[in-house]
């Protein structure tokens, strides 16, 4: 043994402290080893919540002023897809997903660790009967090591690790495209169906307003003896039904408008101004892509379907993995220790300061001899769960399949209304001219005119309802289709051929 005086300043340990601090420091502190990225994981992951299906400002994303007034589809969507908390939630998924990548690219790397420790030795030794053999010692005693270890050969496990941390994240970019397609779709369902609510408003007041003109043009002719009283009272009956169906639209845009500002995040009695129903786009009637075609590239593509495969893809590297690590797996190890504890002659001589040290460099081999049977049974686990994502995998095609269908035969019907309740608006509204006319001029009765005041009340809701079913059928058939994108809020066009 090398021995020698040293003290706490000493070279040694001055070079153990300062790369025991490095490693501490560059490796472990929460603060630098966060912000180090060595494997660009963050590459993985967009710039904000909405990624790409957004159309903002690339400059200053997801950072939004006042509402506009009225409030168009492409701000309320926007909004949305930046800050519902669902698109938040699957944004976080990526990250959490990303950094899996990380730490399993990570094991392909050495492990190194390092301890220190600084103690003051305070030591006595009372021999009985002998006291030239007692001593006591007082002292400051360190020690200091660094020791390695790097994992040479698996057979696959840190392969079979990295292949599932890398499918996991497939399904959560997957997962998070469904989330925003499913987001951009309800928040302009909600648009739509606020903007149907004003118009049905503005439907009812026009109602209420007719209503009115007919109760007075009713009590004009009572009170002039040309006309019952049973005239006046049916359309005061009238007119107090368009009131309460006037007062009922206002709730119900309220609660529209309360619904589509949640879906931006914001409070329920944010103040929305929609605009008119019949802005926007004009309904075509050339639609007549192959459902077929439809169904087929959905169940390709859709986001759902991609999750599904790239879960089944991680289940079956997680089960290569378990196979793996019940094998052996070949290590390179290393260490180097320094200490300075004093060493001794024997019991009775005086201990003289020192300086220990060792080191080592060698191949270790681990081989699981016996695990008490859980790694079949872990396998056996493993390769159920692959079953099982492969299962779900199916239904979700199935599911999208059936939802394709649906919204196609939805759209198809709601194209024919479009028509039918164009035509009968002018027909409701012509209706209603005579029989207004017939009545002034006294060649008609209240009820006639009541019949055709109610029939172009209905006509008129029926039109703002079909054009919102349509807006809505157009957009659900893309979102199921998984076709949803920033291109669709600059033209509030839905592709979908």
């Amino acid at each position: 043994m090398n021995v020698e005086r040293v003290n706490s300043t000493s070279p040694g340990y001055v070079r153990t402290l300062r790369a025991v601090l490095w490693l501490s420091v560059f490796g472990t502190t929460p603060g630098i080893a966060e912000a180090m990225d060595v494997f660009h994981t963050d590459a993985f992951v967009s710039r904000t919540p909405a990624n790409a299906f957004a159309d903002i400002d690339a400059a200053h994303p997801c950072q939004f002023g006042p509402l506009e007034a009225p409030l168009h589809l492409a701000d309320a969507v926007n909004r949305a897809l930046c800050e519902n908390p669902k698109t938040r939630e699957g944004w976080a998924n990526v990250k959490v997903q990303a950094a899996a990548v990380g730490v399993a690219k990570s094991a392909y790397l050495p492990i190194l660790t390092a301890n220190l420790q600084n103690v003051r030795d305070d030591s006595v030794t009372d021999v009985k009967g002998y006291p030239r053999l007692s001593s006591a010692n007082r002292s400051t005693v360190y020690s200091g090591s660094v020791s390695a270890n790097w994992v040479l050969y698996d057979f696959g496990g840190r392969k079979a690790a990295l292949a599932n941390a890398q499918a996991l994240l497939a399904a959560a970019w997957a997962n998070q495209d469904a989330t925003l397609q499913a987001v951009f779709s309800t928040a302009a369902t909600d648009y739509y169906a606020a903007q149907a609510a004003a118009g049905k408003l503005v439907s009812a007041k026009d109602a209420e307003s007719i209503a009115r003109d007919s109760f007075m043009a009713a009590s004009a002719r009572v009170t002039h003896g040309v006309a019952a009283i049973s005239d006046q009272l049916q359309a005061q009956t009238s007119y107090a039904q368009a009131t309460f169906n006037r007062a009922k639209a206002e709730g119900d845009l309220q609660v529209a408008l309360g619904t589509l500002a949640s879906d931006m995040n914001l409070r329920p009695d944010q103040p929305i101004t929609m605009p008119d129903a019949d802005d926007g786009v004009v309904p075509d009637q050339d639609f007549a892509a192959s459902v077929a075609a439809m169904i087929d590239e959905a169940q390709s593509a859709h986001p759902a379907i991609t999750a599904a495969r790239a879960k089944l893809d991680a289940a079956i590297a997680s089960e290569q993995q378990t196979r793996a690590e019940g094998l052996p797996n070949v290590s390179l190890v290393a260490k180097y220790s320094q200490n300075n504890q004093p060493a001794s002659l024997g019991l009775g001589e005086p201990q003289f300061a020192a300086i220990g040290r060792d080191r080592y460099v060698g191949v270790q081999v681990q081989i699981p001899l016996f695990e008490g049977f859980s790694r079949s049974y872990k396998v056996r686990g493993a390769h159920a769960q692959v079953e099982v994502l492969q299962d779900t995998l199916d239904e979700a095609r199935q599911q999208v399949g059936l939802d394709v269908w649906k919204s196609y035969q939805a759209l198809q019907t709601n194209i024919q209304n479009m028509g039918n309740t164009a035509t009968l608006k002018q027909i409701a509204q012509r209706s209603f001219d005579v029989a207004k006319h017939r009545y002034a001029a006294g060649v008609g009765n209240i009820l006639e005119l009541l019949g055709a005041q109610k029939a172009l009340s209905e006509a008129k809701q029926q039109r703002i309802q079909a054009l919102t079913d349509w807006r809505a059928a157009r957009l659900q058939l893309a979102a199921k289709m998984g076709r949803l994108d920033a291109g669709d809020l600059r033209t509030e066009r839905i592709s979908l051929q």
